[in-house]
C-alpha cells in the first residue's frame, strides 16, 4: 500500500494531515448537528476547521520521528471534547467545559444515565479511532508503512509556520469578538467548540465578581424588587418549635400532580396531601452541575449555585450561613438522610459546611432493598422515622431533618416488584412510561412515610416541606413519541417552562390553612419560607431567595440548565441571545388550573387560591395570572395547565438538535427564536433589560460573598449518624 516512492497526489491524501483533517471535519459537523441542528451548514466548517490545523500546522513544526502518534493524540483530544459536548448537552442541553474533568470518577455511578441519553449514531464519533486501532494494531507492514510515511516532510517550515500563524489568527479573530456572548450556547456556536473551551481555560473560566462590600441585604432586595418588609410577616413562627422535616424528590417534575392515566392517579400520595397544604405550582429549580447536591445547597443556604461546578465542590470548603445553623441556635438537633454514600458528591464536606450534626448514609442504610444506587426510598422512610423517634425520646429536643430520595433517579429503571402503576401499551418502552412508573414509585413510598409518622407520633407536630430537587426529563434528548405523550398527558406542548417547573408542597397540620399559592418561587426561596414559619429573624445572615407567603413578586435569575443571564419573572422565562436584544421568551402557564382542580370542579376565584404578583416594588412587573398575554386555566384534570382559548403553546426552547428532539430554532441563532420584543401572544414583552442586568449582578453577588466566607477549618465535623445511634 505504502511504496518507497509515492506519488505526489498519493503522498497528500494519505497523509496524515488530510486524514486526520476530514475525520475530525466530519466529528465537529455531527457535534454541531446534534447541538444546533445545521441551520448554517458552513458555521461548523468555519467555526473548527481553523483550530484543526493550528494544532496539525504545530504537528508539522514541532514533530519528526513520531509524528503519526501525535496526530493519533490530537484526534483522541479532539474526539473525546466532541463526544463529551454532545453527551452532556443531551441531559442538561449546555456546553461541558473542562471543569467537568473533575467529576469524571463518577460517572460509573450513573452508566445507566449515560446509556439512556446515548444514540448509536454517536458512536460514529469513534469509527476512525477503532479503524486506526484495528489497522495499525494488526499488521505490522502497514503500521510501518505509514510511520515512514507520515514522519516524510509533508508541508515545509515555509508553510507550516504561515499556516499555524494564520490558522492562530483565525481562532483569535473567532473567539475575541464573541467573548461577551451572554448565552454560553451562542458562544460556542460562534466561537467553535474547542475555541470555546481555550477561551475558557484562559480566562479563567471567564466569570465575573463584585467587591463583597456592595453584597448587601438592601442591594439584594431592591434588585429582586422586594418592598421593604412587613413588621409583622404573616404566618411568622406559625410552626415554631414544631419539627422541621424537609423531603427532597429525586426528579420529580410539576406537571404529574393531579394528573390521571387511564383513571389512574400518578401521584395519589400527594394529591392528598397538597389538598391539607400549601401548594406552589408555580414553582422552578435553580440547581446546576450538581443536581441534587445543588437542591440540597440551596435549599440550606439561599445562596445560588456556582457556574460551572457543583456546590459541593467549589463552596464545601466555606463556613456557610445556613438553615441548619439557625435552628441549632434554637435548640434543635440537624441531621440529614440519604442511602447513597456520603463520599459521592462530596457531601461530607457539604454537610460540614452547612452545619448539620449528623448524617445517615449507606452505613446506616444498609444494602436492604436496592434500588439505584441504594436502599429503596421506603427504607429511607421507614429507617429514618425510626431514628427521628429514638433521638426525639432521648433528647427531647426538636429537629431538623433533610430526607433525599434517590429511587425514581435516571434513568427510571424501577424494578418489577416495585411498579405499582400499570400504563396503557402506547407507554410501553417509553422513556416518559418509565418517569410515571418511577414517580408512581415514589408518591407510594410517600404514603408510606406519612403513615409511619403519624404512627410513631411526630405528623401532628412537624412541618413538612416537599419539593423536586431537579428536572427529570430533559426536553434535549426526548424522543418524538416521548414529546407526544408528554403532550396528550399535559394538553401542551413539553418546553422549558415544564421541565424546570417542580412541586413545592409545606404542610404544617392545624397550623396552616390548605392553599394554592400562584407566586413564582424558586429553591432559593425554601430556607427564607421555612425560616418565616419557624420563628426565625434572617436579620444579619444574607439571603438571596424570599419568604414566599408573604412576598408575591419574584425574579429567579437561572444558569447552567439554561445559559447566563437567563431568569425567571411572574410571567415568563427569557434566554438571552448574544445578549438582551436578540433572546427568546416563553410565557409561563398560571396556576389557577390548580385551585380548581384542588377545589374539587369549584368555579375559578375559588378561595383556595391566593398569590400571584403582587406590586413589586421596583421590579416593573405585571400581575401572574391570566392578566394580558397570561395562560389561562387547565381543561383537564391536572393543575398548571393552559386553557383551550390560550394562546398557541410556544415552541420549545432548546436549541435544535438530531432526531427526535424539539427544534424551536424558528429564526435566531442557536435555536433561540426571535426577539425579546415578540410574543406569540401578540402581548407586550415583560422580560425587560433591567431584569436581565439584575439577574446577572445577583448571581455575581451571590458568587462574591460565598469565596469571601471563612473556611471551614474550625467547624465540627457532623457526626456519623450510624456510628453515633449505635453507640447511644
Amino acid at each position: 500500500m505504502f511504496e518507497e516512492q509515492p506519488s505526489r497526489a498519493k503522498r497528500f491524501w494519505l497523509s496524515p494531515f488530510v486524514l486526520f483533517t476530514v475525520a475530525l471535519v466530519f466529528k465537529l459537523y455531527l457535534a454541531a448537528y446534534v447541538i444546533y441542528g445545521l441551520e448554517h451548514p458552513w458555521l461548523p466548517l468555519v467555526t473548527g476547521l481553523p483550530t484543526v490545523w493550528a494544532a496539525f500546522f504545530l504537528i508539522e513544526l514541532l514533530a519528526r520521528k513520531r509524528k503519526l502518534m501525535a496526530y493519533l493524540i490530537v484526534n483522541l483530544a479532539f474526539t473525546a471534547i466532541y463526544f463529551a459536548v454532545i453527551m452532556y448537552y443531551k441531559y442538561f442541553g449546555i456546553i461541558v467545559t473542562y471543569h467537568a474533568l473533575s467529576q469524571a470518577g463518577q460517572v460509573t455511578e450513573v452508566k445507566g444515565s449515560v446509556f439512556q441519553l446515548l444514540h448509536p449514531y454517536f458512536m460514529l464519533i469513534f469509527v476512525d479511532i477503532v479503524l486506526a486501532w484495528l489497522l495499525l494494531g494488526f499488521s505490522k507492514r502497514l503500521r510501518r508503512g505509514w510511520q515512514r510515511a507520515a514522519n516524510r516532510r509533508f508541508l515545509g517550515w515555509r508553510i507550516a509556520l504561515p499556516g499555524f500563524v494564520l490558522a492562530a489568527a483565525a481562532c483569535f479573530a473567532l473567539i475575541w469578538p464573541n467573548r461577551g456572548i451572554a448565552n454560553e450556547l451562542v458562544q460556542t456556536e460562534r466561537m467553535g467548540i474547542v475555541n470555546y473551551e481555550l477561551f475558557l481555560i484562559a480566562s479563567g473560566g471567564n466569570e465575573s465578581f463584585v467587591p463583597v462590600s456592595t453584597v448587601t441585604q438592601a442591594e439584594i432586595d431592591r434588585l429582586k424588587g422586594l418592598p421593604q418588609p412587613a413588621a409583622e410577616p404573616a404566618s411568622f413562627g406559625a410552626a415554631k418549635g414544631r419539627d422541621v422535616i424537609v423531603v427532597q424528590l429525586e426528579a420529580l417534575q410539576n406537571f404529574v400532580i393531579g394528573k390521571s392515566v387511564d383513571g389512574k392517579e400518578i401521584t395519589p400520595n400527594l394529591n392528598a396531601l397538597i389538598r391539607e397544604s400549601v401548594y406552589f405550582p408555580r414553582f422552578y429549580q435553580q440547581a446546576g452541575s450538581g443536581n441534587t447536591s445543588d437542591a440540597e445547597f440551596l435549599t440550606n443556604t439561599s445562596l445560588y449555585v456556582p457556574l460551572r461546578v457543583p456546590a459541593t465542590e467549589a463552596y464545601s470548603g466555606r463556613s456557610l450561613p445556613s438553615l441548619p445553623k439557625l435552628l441549632k441556635r434554637e435548640g434543635y438537633e440537624t441531621m440529614t438522610f440519604h442511602t447513597n454514600d456520603v463520599a459521592f458528591w462530596n457531601r461530607s464536606e457539604l454537610y460540614r459546611a452547612l452545619g448539620f450534626d449528623r448524617y445517615y448514609d449507606t452505613e446506616f442504610f444498609g444494602d436492604e432493598d436496592i434500588v439505584a444506587f441504594g436502599a429503596s426510598d421506603e427504607v429511607l422512610y421507614r429507617k429514618t422515622v425510626q431514628e427521628l423517634a429514638r433521638v426525639k425520646k432521648e433528647t427531647g429536643k426538636p429537629s431538623y431533618s433533610m430526607l433525599i430520595s434517590m429511587s425514581s433517579h435516571h434513568p427510571y429503571n424501577i424494578p418489577a416488584r416495585k411498579v405499582k402503576l400499570d400504563l396503557p401499551a402506547q407507554y410501553d418502552d417509553s422513556f416518559v412510561g418509565d418517569y410515571l412508573r418511577a414517580q408512581n414509585y415514589t408518591d407510594y413510598a410517600l404514603g408510606q412515610l406519612f403513615q409511619e409518622l403519624k404512627d410513631a407520633g411526630l405528623w401532628d407536630n412537624s412541618l413538612i416541606v416537599l419539593y423536586g430537587d431537579h428536572m427529570g426529563l430533559p426536553i434535549y434528548s426526548l424522543k418524538d413519541e416521548d414529546l407526544r405523550l408528554l403532550e396528550q398527558l399535559d394538553g401542551r406542548k413539553y418546553d422549558s417552562s415544564q421541565m424546570l417547573n417542580i412541586p413545592l408542597i409545606v404542610s404544617a397540620p392545624g397550623a396552616l390553612e390548605p392553599a394554592v399559592e400562584t407566586g413564582i418561587g424558586g429553591q432559593s426561596d425554601i430556607m427564607p419560607t421555612i425560616a418565616n414559619l419557624a420563628g426565625l429573624s434572617l436579620g444579619g445572615q444574607l439571603h438571596f431567595g424570599q419568604d414566599l407567603l408573604n412576598e408575591r413578586a419574584n425574579l429567579l435569575p437561572e444558569r447552567y440548565y439554561l445559559p447566563s443571564g437567563s431568569f425567571i419573572n411572574d410571567r415568563e422565562i427569557f434566554i438571552p441571545g448574544t445578549g438582551f436584544g436578540d433572546g427568546r421568551r416563553i410565557e409561563l402557564p398560571a396556576a389557577d388550573a390548580a385551585a380548581r382542580w384542588l377545589a374539587g370542579g369549584e368555579a375559578e376565584g375559588s378561595s383556595r387560591a391566593r398569590g400571584g404578583s403582587a406590586s413589586g416594588a421596583e421590579s416593573g412587573e405585571p400581575a401572574a395570572g391570566t392578566g394580558s398575554g397570561g395562560a389561562g386555566a387547565a381543561t383537564s384534570d391536572g393543575p398548571g395547565e393552559p386553557s383551550s382559548s390560550s394562546s398557541p403553546a410556544p415552541a420549545p426552547s432548546a436549541a435544535p438538535g438530531g432526531p427526535g428532539e424539539p427544534s424551536g430554532a424558528a429564526g435566531g441563532e442557536g435555536g433561540l427564536g426571535g426577539s425579546a420584543d415578540d410574543r406569540s401572544d401578540g402581548g407586550p414583552a415583560s422580560a425587560t433589560q433591567e431584569q436581565f442586568d439584575r439577574a446577572l449582578k445577583l448571581l455575581r453577588m451571590s458568587d462574591s460573598y460565598v469565596r469571601s466566607l471563612p473556611s471551614t477549618e474550625g467547624d465540627p465535623a457532623p457526626v456519623n449518624g450510624a456510628r453515633a445511634s449505635a453507640n447511644e
